[in-house]
């Protein structure tokens, strides 16, 4: 909806927020539905009203839980029975300076000052800690906006008197204990306020008249902000930048101007401007953004571009160059098919208003933000948040060179004949083994980023998947893939929980017993939506206590809660592989029979008879689409792979 694009007319949101909301909800109904608690050191109900609204837009239908005001302490630490029945998926903590309660004196000595400190600090600390031990689900905690006036003037900073200094190193010790904590995320207000402008951002009218801790015209710009932090946990990035050439990498027309009368450089103002541009493209895949080109050009002419000596990015840079006479809009789903993932999640990125309208209304989903002139380009993208990052794993770091790797191996697949024998050039090595350390972070990422290769499309925190390695009810394999042409990293993702055949009846509600301690069963994509699969609402955070008694001992069925592979190694035979490592787990503790589950939602039709190619023997399919499926383990079982050492 252009209206919650960034760049935005909060105004405008603010007056429309109604009608906007009902015609978010009436353009699509494959919502991921998540419970967020809003627990609010001020007032929060206008800033939860628009939150809504741009979560709605990244396709995220919220369910709210709102503290009264000033209690988001107490809400937690004397255990609010609504809170905790509530069962929240994720917490944000709404806090401000005007939540600070007690500021260093200017007669304070430096001692005086850091016991204050570590006051302050505790008293979050332990907020949070409670929340990891009851809830488990991630917490978003506000950093500290500076305050609209300095006592101390310029030296405010200086002095550990100061307010500026105080807040700087309070906000220095969340953002540490962001640093040792998984799940654990800062909203930053206190950018956000220098951006907007810290004297409107802090008029004491909204504070003293309604208990706002921002001017009411700064809370979309509040609530976007918070929003892309909360679709980046639940897996909602974009992955890849689609980008123009002439125009919008460099100043003038490649084929017309030749490449050595662009305007890229130190030479000119303009040039230095696509330089900055350039160099900021360049830096995305510092964390996982692919990078690929859509421009109507001659392939050489965009090559002989791309090499100019001032440029700062390079055609290796690119995992895809798509530079050609064809509609963009045809080159947009062929650069998602290539790269194998959906065209929403694509940031088309073009100078020209006409390419972008109609890239905007052929390609489902894709991003076409506004981008403005040249100068603009860096500011419009950033504050978008199309790439928000919440993790950031040597996977991330690596994707375009693994997506550059795929397109060696299609080349090298063209050389053969027989798709066995190309498997076996690839001389691929598998690393699979139960849930470790190290992967945590990327297994999550994974199961929250995954939707095509999903069976059950099941979305888990890392303290989720943290209590699965620790429980001894779950077998839990992760895979690597490598090969002569490079490292795909983490690649598939497989949890089975220990039962009987008479738990089938709770997951084909599309329940799940509960994992560890109490963790909630992850949410699926369906769950909003009867059509997309029938799914009911997952259970809450206790889980089925009884099904859990059920399962410790006497176990002979694994049902497979989660199957999913990243799409980038494809017809790799990694399945083959992870079905092989699992049905070895089970023979270890004695179970002999699988249950496999698919949940049908709008993306993950591509595995819909996965089990049947596993060998599976389908059970049953309702009339929503879910299918239920038993694998017998042979006691002569041979292993389905033979391509992968």
């Amino acid at each position: 909806m252009r209206e919650l694009e960034y760049p935005f007319d909060g105004e405008l949101i603010l007056k429309k927020s109604k009608k906007l909301r009902r015609v978010l909800l009436e353009e699509r109904s494959d919502f991921l539905e998540k419970r967020i608690a809003v627990l609010g050191g001020s007032t929060t109900h206008d800033y939860i009203r628009v939150l809504e609204l741009f979560l709605l837009e990244q396709g995220i239908r919220p369910v709210f839980y709102e503290s009264e005001y000033a209690q988001y302490w107490q809400d937690v630490m004397f255990d609010n029975p609504e809170l905790v029945s509530f069962a929240p998926d994720l917490i944000f903590i709404h806090t401000s300076n005007r939540n600070i309660t007690t500021w260093p004196a200017v007669s304070d000595q430096t001692e005086q000052v850091e016991a204050l400190l570590s006051e302050q600090f505790a008293h979050f600390q332990a907020m949070w800690e409670k929340i990891a031990q009851v809830y488990r689900c991630p917490v978003i905690q506000n950093n500290f906006e500076y305050p609209f006036y300095r006592l101390l003037g310029n030296q405010e900073g200086v002095y550990p008197q100061g307010r500026i200094s105080f807040i700087n190193s309070l906000n220095e010790k969340f953002y540490q204990y962001a640093r040792e904590h998984g799940n654990f995320y800062i909203h930053d207000i206190n950018y956000l306020s220098a951006s907007y402008g810290l004297d409107r951002w802090a008029d004491p009218l909204y504070w003293h008249m309604y208990k706002y801790a921002c001017c009411m015209q700064a809370v979309p710009v509040f609530a976007h902000n918070l929003a892309n932090i909360i679709k980046s946990v639940f897996g909602r990035n974009k992955k890849a930048l689609v980008l123009d050439l002439d125009n919008t990498l460099w100043g003038g027309v490649v084929g017309d101007d030749g490449p050595e009368n662009l305007e890229i450089g130190q030479e000119t103002p303009m040039g230095q401007v696509y330089s900055e541009f350039q160099g900021y493209v360049k830096a995305q895949k510092d964390i996982g953004v692919m990078l690929t080109v859509n421009s109507k050009n001659e392939h050489d002419n965009a090559l002989a571009g791309l090499h100019h000596p001032e440029g700062v990015i390079k055609p290796e840079d690119f995992v895809l160059i798509k530079a050609n006479w064809e509609p963009k809009s045809e080159n947009i789903n062929a650069i998602a098919q290539e790269l194998n993932i959906l065209p929403d999640s694509l940031v088309f990125v073009d100078d020209n208003p006409a390419e972008r309208e109609i890239v905007g209304a052929q390609s489902a989903g894709t991003a076409v933000p506004e981008i403005g002139t040249p100068e603009q380009y860096i500011r419009v993208l950033d504050h978008s948040g199309f790439f928000e990052v919440t993790s950031l794993s040597e996977d991330d770091r690596k994707r375009n060179e693994m997506y550059q790797a795929n397109m060696a191996r299609k080349v090298q697949q063209e050389r053969f004949t027989d798709y066995r024998e190309y498997l076996l050039s690839l001389e691929m090595h598998g690393t699979i083994r139960s849930f470790e350390a190290i992967y945590m972070a990327r297994i999550a990422q994974l199961t929250n980023k995954s939707n095509q290769f999903n069976l059950t499309t099941r979305r888990f925190t890392q303290a989720q998947i943290e209590s699965f390695a620790a429980d001894s009810r779950y077998i839990t394999r992760y895979g690597k893939l490598e090969d002569r042409f490079g490292d795909n990293g983490v690649v598939s993702v497989v949890i089975g929980r220990k039962g009987t055949l008479a738990d089938t009846d709770i997951y084909r509600r599309g329940e799940m017993p509960g994992a560890a301690d109490g963790a909630a069963s992850g949410a699926t994509e369906a769950e909003s939506s009867a059509a997309a699969g029938g799914i009911a609402a997952d259970s809450a955070a206790s889980g089925d206590t009884e099904a859990a008694t059920g399962t410790a001992a006497g176990a002979d069925v694994l049902h497979l809660e989660l199957w999913l592979m990243s799409c980038r190694v494809l017809k790799r035979d990694m399945e083959y592989a992870m079905m092989d490592s699992v049905v070895e787990a089970c023979q270890e503790c004695g179970i002999g029979t699988i249950m496999g589950y698919y949940y049908p939602t709008v993306k993950n039709a591509m595995v819909k008879t996965f089990y049947q190619t596993m060998g599976f023997e389908k059970m049953e399919e309702t009339d929503t689409g879910v299918t239920i499926w038993r694998y017998v383990i042979p006691a002569d079982y041979e292993n389905k792979n033979t391509v992968i050492a």
